[in-house]
């Protein structure tokens, strides 16, 4: 498997498929996921002639797991230096969950000279429900700001996995059980850091001040959050897009591929 090495000194893993001349699209997995979960993608975005990239990040998949960097600033900055050492220019970055977040990191660090376009799947950029915005995670408030993500991720109670269907379970159970997944149970010091970290940022000024189309994409039956944090995030954006998928929960690209593939294609496209 290719990688690279970050600034400092973390090995980070990477698949690569379709036309090498194609435009680059980077698929950045959410918390505790890694590059398999896009399977549902990467056959059908390299059929359609595009440079298809899934990006490991520190601590996820394949790609090193150091005792420091776990904060979301060193995520964006290791999504900066793999564009930067791949020589990637025109690319489309899609971020599903912490993913999408991690592009918010990356572009209010060092802008998008190399980004064509940016698709965030089920991320709402602020996770902390404030007097402004309604469309954080489920119960998440400045009352406990740093204790709800404490130990764990909090099931807020909407839209279990028992009730998704078999075929949904299945497509979850895929793409989530392929070499390459972390499966320990529950979470380390490193990746709890992390997660704080994530839960109380507020990305909407990166998103204010992007200057490239953004499309936001939501799953109707998202178990964090809801919905609405689709269209209310594209309202921040020069240029921003909603879509709201069907059937599907957060995890959206597995759950309802076909739906999804359809509305990230015609974006970039568009692009």
């Amino acid at each position: 498997m290719p990688s690279i090495t970050t600034s400092d000194a973390v090995r980070l893993d990477y698949t690569e498929g379709g036309d090498p001349a194609g435009r680059p699209v980077v698929l950045i997995a959410g918390f505790k996921a890694a590059a398999t979960s896009w399977l549902s993608q990467q056959k059908v975005f390299a059929k359609a002639g595009l440079r298809v990239l899934s990006f490991d990040r520190r601590g996820h998949g394949r790609s090193e797991t150091p005792a420091f960097g776990a904060t979301m600033q060193r995520h964006g900055q290791d999504l900066q230096e793999f564009l930067e050492q791949l020589d990637l220019h025109d690319a489309v970055l899609v971020g599903g969950s912490q993913g999408g977040n991690t592009i918010w990191s990356t572009v209010s660090q060092h802008g998008t000279d190399r980004v064509a376009g940016i698709v965030i799947v089920d991320q709402t950029p602020s996770m902390l429900n404030r007097a402004d915005w309604p469309h954080g995670f489920y119960d998440y408030t400045e009352a406990n700001a740093h204790t709800l993500f404490a130990t764990t991720i909090p099931d807020p109670g909407r839209h279990p996995v028992s009730d998704k269907g078999i075929i949904r379970i299945a497509r979850l159970i895929r793409a989530m059980a392929r070499p390459g997944m972390r499966r320990e149970k529950g979470f380390t010091e490193v990746e709890l850091a992390l997660l704080g970290d994530h839960a109380r940022a507020d990305w909407r000024p990166a998103i204010a001040a992007t200057r490239v189309p953004v499309l936001f994409v939501a799953g109707r039956e998202s178990e964090f959050w809801p919905a609405e944090h689709a269209v209310a995030a594209a309202a921040l954006a020069p240029d921003g897009r909603a879509v709201v998928i069907e059937d599907a929960g957060h995890a959206t690209n597995i759950e309802q591929p076909t739906p999804f593939n359809e509305a990230l294609l015609a974006f970039i496209r568009s692009l």
